[in-house]
């Protein structure tokens, strides 16, 4: 548990970081860092008991906001389409240097990374361990995230060791909850009676985790921070491919599932969470009791609360 401490999280307004922030915010200060450009995120933060704080990370421009973190939570990614390589390693490497060394007195640091930054196997089913080759991915809906995120970690790495910042790196498989990732997606488009993509083969395999199991993590993964950094994957325990979750879904919602096979759809990642699971324990919950509960969250008026 993190109780009354002082803690920068980063991204707070993103898919993973809103639910985090407001998750921690009920027994410690939180100061939510992000650019806040949607509309209404600023006041959602707000509202959440966050301490919003407008910055964008590849400014490097940290003016008026304080040093004196007990903990360091960099959740914020630039992870959009295009080839722009300069801008995301302006952001997602040297904007993690910049943050770092600002942060340097913390206690420890938290740097979210993906298991995106894994060298493509051909088994849909292989686990990535820790210790398997990186390499650019080449993921469809942003060309720059792999080979920026590989700087970012070699940048964490770095710093940890130039200013002695215990650091944990943790590899993010696909998470999910009511604010949204891939399967609350898949939710939506069977909802619109919209076709599922798959890569080519039809096979897709993830070990998705749910934002309950990523709230309540994230203290081991601080306490496990070390230096020189340690590095983790992070995901759910047990890999399930999306033709399984996009029909449990179909069933509990009563409609009839599609899937095509196209290019552009997202390769399997599995990784091994063996070494999460020794560091802090197992998840609690399961992919289906997880995607049901974002299902009532999601959609009450379709799946009533339990």
């Amino acid at each position: 548990m993190l109780k009354n401490q002082k803690i920068l999280l980063t991204g707070a307004a993103g898919q993973i970081g809103f639910p985090l922030g407001e998750y921690l915010a009920a027994d410690n200060e939180v100061w939510a860092v992000a650019r806040f450009t949607a509309p209404g995120s600023r006041e959602r933060c707000e509202k959440a008991g966050m301490h919003p704080f407008v910055l964008d990370l590849a400014s490097g421009d940290f003016t008026g906001l304080p040093d004196d973190f007990d903990y360091l939570l960099h959740f914020a990614v630039f992870q959009l389409g295009g080839a722009d390589y300069d801008h995301a390693l302006q952001v997602n490497a040297e904007g993690t240097a910049l943050l770092m060394a600002h942060c340097r007195r913390a206690k420890a640091c938290l740097v979210m990374s993906t298991c995106a930054v894994y060298d493509n196997q051909s088994d849909p089913r292989h686990a990535f361990c820790e210790s398997d080759p990186l390499g650019d991915s080449h993921q469809p809906y942003s060309p720059t995230y792999a080979v920026s995120k590989i700087a970012q970690e070699a940048v964490a790495r770095s710093c940890a060791r130039l200013y002695a910042l215990p650091t944990t790196i943790a590899r993010m498989n696909v998470s999910y909850s009511a604010n949204g990732g891939m399967p609350a997606y898949h939710m939506d488009a069977i909802l619109r009676g919209e076709a599922i993509s798959l890569p080519p083969g039809g096979e897709a395999w993830f070990t998705c985790i749910h934002q309950d199991d990523i709230n309540r993590q994230v203290a081991g993964l601080l306490s496990a921070a070390s230096v020189p950094a340690t590095v983790v994957n992070w995901g759910g325990d047990e890999a399930v491919e999306v033709r399984s979750w996009c029909q449990y879904l179909g069933e509990l919602v009563g409609r009839e599932v599609r899937f095509r096979e196209e290019e552009s759809a997202i390769p399997s990642r599995v990784t091994d969470n063996r070494r999460r699971i020794e560091l802090v324990g197992p998840c609690q919950l399961g992919w289906r009791e997880g995607l049901s509960a974002v299902l009532r969250e999601r959609y009450p008026e379709i799946i009533p609360p339990a």
